[in-house]
């Protein structure tokens, strides 16, 4: 009888009808995914430049952290039929994302999947790595970034950098940031080198690309000059106190390091043992 009489007036029918709405509106919040990142579309000139200063070719696999509607692999398998990986929390975007992709005609190349970001591996496999999260985001990622992608690896963000690792590029395009780094090689530490009929000890120190150092030839020290590292490639120069600037070049592929001097005389570096 209570509820009978209470329902049967307007104001209180009115009142339990927007209480239930409340109570279905947090319900579904309580559903829904908590995103690290807001969804904010990346404009489609932001895309192409992305994709471009990455260098993208078709043989590459491109993987996408907050992939949204799905735009950034979409847009590298059809320019540059690439293949790709969009991971994004929200099931509503993914789905979305895949209809896009269909719609686009390369549902053969691109992959979507519901998935944390935090979680998704980051390994040798990646080629490109495109992201628009956040600052604190990127941090968060960097040590996966540098110690789980293999050496070479391109990597752009929309808008946010990663801290004290500087980009090896920075635009801007239509007003909007736009960061890439190549994922540099491990060069600290020693080296025991061969060029030609020198042995030469190398003593380097590497703050992500940049790389300072000194070699020991014949009992002699000199500092590195000119030193650069671009993924697996290795530059620098040697200048002695008697003779000729030597220039370095080469690629590094894990404990060695095997290139050529501008006047094609090999050499080769391995690491040397930690006493």
């Amino acid at each position: 009888m209570i509820a009978r009489t209470l329902l049967s007036s307007p104001r209180t029918l009115a009142a339990v009808i927007v209480s239930a709405g409340l109570l279905s509106a947090s319900a579904a919040l309580a559903q829904a995914p908590a995103l690290d990142v807001p969804y904010v579309p990346t404009p489609e000139a932001v895309v192409d430049r992305m994709l471009e200063l990455a260098d993208v070719k078709p043989t590459d696999y491109v993987v996408d952290l907050g992939s949204g509607d799905g735009r950034m692999p979409i847009r590298a398998a059809q320019k540059y039929g690439a293949r790709g990986l969009g991971v994004d929390l929200n099931p509503e975007r993914v789905k979305e994302a895949v209809a896009n992709a269909q719609a686009a005609g390369v549902s053969d190349k691109v992959e979507f999947r519901v998935g944390d970001l935090y979680e998704t591996p980051l390994d040798e496999r990646v080629d490109v790595m495109t992201m628009y999260l956040l600052t604190r985001v990127n941090a968060d990622l960097r040590p996966r970034i540098l110690n789980g992608l293999k050496p070479g690896t391109r990597v752009v963000s929309h808008a946010f950098n990663m801290g004290d690792w500087t980009p090896d590029r920075a635009e801007k395009v239509e007003g909007r940031d736009v960061y890439f780094w190549i994922v540099p090689a491990k060069v600290d530490g020693r080296w025991q080198m061969k060029a030609g009929n020198d042995e030469i000890l190398l003593d380097l120190t590497q703050q992500f690309q940049r790389v300072q150092g000194v070699a020991r030839i014949n009992g002699r020290y000199h500092t590195i000059q000119a030193a650069t590292l671009r993924g697996e490639e290795i530059s620098f120069s040697v200048e002695p106190r008697e003779g000729p600037v030597r220039r370095f070049n080469g690629r590094v592929k894990g404990g060695a390091i095997e290139g050529t001097s501008p006047d094609g005389t090999p050499w080769s570096a391995r690491r040397a043992a930690a006493s």
